[in-house]
């Protein structure tokens, strides 16, 4: 898994009673884009540390200068 500050973190609920969880990167701490991440939730006011297990995923930001 790679991801860089602006990429959105998505976390899938492991059962179908729980919700999906995303959130955007805010800081990288692993080598060459790996974890952990630095993630602020959509749902909540602060920033976390974030291990993602295998029901994760990055959805890479697409707003970078020249893309359309």
């Amino acid at each position: 898994m790679k991801a860089r500050i602006g990429d959105r973190l998505v976390v899938e609920g492991p059962r179908d009673d729980t919700h999906r969880r995303t959130g955007v990167v805010t800081e990288v701490r692993g080598r060459g884009g790996a974890p952990p991440y630095q993630v602020r939730w959509f749902d909540e006011d602060h920033d976390v540390l974030v291990y993602p297990g295998p029901d994760a995923r990055i959805e890479q930001d697409t707003d970078e200068p020249g893309t359309l």
